[in-house]
């Protein structure tokens, strides 16, 4: 009957607690995560550059989609339920879209040299790539109905 609780579980320590340290760990280092934090880097430095005028009407969005890439990416990892997941999946792949979309918008009022913007593009474009492998992972078996009725077939 208690045989389920003598396996390690390598996210709880040697007094069955719940390692948070070691599951923060394991989120950081993921390489999705990681490629949202080049992906900050690299709005932070293009926002940086824009002049006053384009830095208040794009910086903001342009830094809230990029972070909000390794926010949703961190707590959909925390969580194993398939709509949850999903949810922020979905939201990570519109943000991103969103950031890709307004690197064009600057290249038409040239506001950097192209290869600038081709730097952020082409670091969206490994964070897709990473992103399908990870999508494909979830366990849609472990889902619960939000009463939304999305992602629940």
């Amino acid at each position: 009957m208690w045989d389920d609780f003598d396996n390690e579980d390598p996210d709880f320590d040697e007094e069955g607690e719940f390692d948070y340290r070691k599951e923060q760990e394991r989120i950081y280092q993921h390489p999705l995560m990681k490629k949202a934090k080049e992906i900050i880097g690299l709005t932070r430095a293009l926002v940086g550059s824009l002049d006053e005028a384009r830095k208040e009407l794009y910086g903001g969005i342009m830094m809230d989609d990029a972070m909000i890439l390794s926010a949703k990416f961190s707590s959909a990892e925390a969580i194993p339920d398939f709509v949850l997941k999903m949810e922020k999946a979905v939201l990570m792949k519109v943000h991103a879209k969103s950031l890709n979309s307004m690197t064009y918008q600057l290249a038409l009022e040239e506001t950097h040299a192209e290869e600038h913007l081709a730097l952020l593009r082409q670091a969206i474009e490994e964070y897709r790539l990473l992103f399908i492998d990870w999508v494909t992972g979830f366990d849609s078996s472990e889902k619960s109905d939000d009463g939304w009725g999305i992602f629940t077939d």
